[in-house]
């Protein structure tokens, strides 16, 4: 449990830290909220919560799509994040952990609520524990979750695990608490050279703050590693209660 503490923690100081540099660097979490998003149905909801709303990719895709909704909840875990999201008056934004009880309590469950979640919820320290709130707060939600498929050649040849959930796990949780189906999609990132790749890595928060690997093991990874693209692989999960 100790260990899903701090991966938890040190995501959240990640994505504080690389906050005002996050869209420069979140290409593949934009096009995972694209599709996310474009996966919804058009139509009228009173309200949508976004868990791990972050800079408001999701928020922006709703715009571009016709979904409309009288009020909008922005939740996530960092200030400097949220300060980045786009603020309207139907706008509302909650600095919260989703790992943590009394975040749900500040959230309305008589209310009709749309639930989403885009490139956050494999940073939960409690997986059991986060869907199970989750499936609570809404009879109808819409996940993208990366597996730990992510990064796989990467782990492979530094010798170490992905931080996140593997496929069978997130599926065997979500299923406990939700009639959901899934699509499984891949993504490649092409960079110019080992060296932006990791630049990539550690701007993008993609890593949650991992960082196992000493000075010298580093510069050998980068030295050896034969793939001119990362690996990323997401789990979309359309999810009825």
């Amino acid at each position: 449990m100790k260990d899903k503490v701090k991966k938890a923690s040190n995501a959240i100081k990640e994505f504080s830290r690389f906050a005002k540099a996050y869209d420069q660097y979140n290409i593949i979490q934009s096009e995972v909220a694209k599709r996310l998003v474009s996966s919804l149905p058009a139509g009228y909801y009173r309200t949508i919560v976004d868990i791990g709303a972050g800079s408001g990719k999701v928020y922006k895709n709703l715009l571009e799509y016709d979904i409309s909704f009288e009020r909008f909840i922005a939740l996530d875990s960092s200030w400097e994040m949220l300060e980045i999201h786009p603020e309207e008056k139907c706008v509302k934004k909650v600095c919260a952990d989703f790992n943590l009880p009394e975040t749900f309590e500040k959230l309305d469950k008589k209310e009709e609520i749309l639930l989403l979640s885009s490139s956050a919820l494999q940073w939960s320290r409690d997986l059991d524990f986060t869907v199970s709130q989750l499936s609570r707060l809404s009879e109808k939600a819409y996940f993208a979750i990366f597996t730990s498929n992510t990064f796989k050649t990467l782990h492979q040849y530094a010798g170490i695990e992905s931080p996140i959930y593997s496929i069978e796990i997130l599926k065997k949780t979500i299923d406990m608490y939700y009639d959901a189906s899934y699509e499984l999609r891949q993504y490649k990132l092409h960079f110019d050279s080992v060296y932006e790749m990791f630049r990539y890595i550690k701007k993008s928060g993609i890593s949650g703050g991992e960082k196992r690997l000493g000075y010298k093991e580093m510069k050998a990874l980068m030295k050896h590693y034969p793939l001119d693209h990362l690996e990323f692989e997401v789990l979309f999960v359309d999810a009825k209660r």
